[in-house]
């Protein structure tokens, strides 16, 4: 499965963007993963296609949603009230089993990330 990107961009501190990440084949699950200037990577969000399930790092609740559809092979991460902290480049990954999964390692692919800039 093949995973692309895209939907970064530059946006000032209480903006919004909308993440989109495309994949070639259907997964179980979907994630959003991102690695700020001198940071590790980290865990975003992550939805399952049983049940819609999400879950969210504490860092981005009741700012982000991520959305998708497995028959269309698509994930969303909509970002509203953007803050600097946010500035990242940020990587969709998908997996093939049955949990909402937040552990980058339990990732089967990944994209090739997009870069979001939020100026204060």
């Amino acid at each position: 499965v093949q995973l692309q990107a895209s939907g970064g961009g530059s946006v000032q501190a209480g903006g919004s963007l909308r993440l989109s990440c495309v994949a070639s084949g259907r997964t179980r699950g979907m994630g959003w993963f991102r690695r700020g200037p001198g940071k590790e990577r980290e865990f975003v969000a992550a939805i399952n296609w049983s049940g819609g399930i999400t879950r969210y790092a504490d860092s981005v609740k009741g700012r982000f949603t991520i959305s998708g559809d497995n028959d269309k092979k698509l994930v969303y991460l909509q970002m509203n009230s953007l803050k600097p902290d946010d500035t990242a480049v940020y990587y969709c990954a998908a997996h093939l089993r049955l949990w909402v999964l937040i552990k980058s390692d339990e990732y089967d692919y990944w994209g090739q990330g997009t870069l979001v800039t939020v100026s204060s």
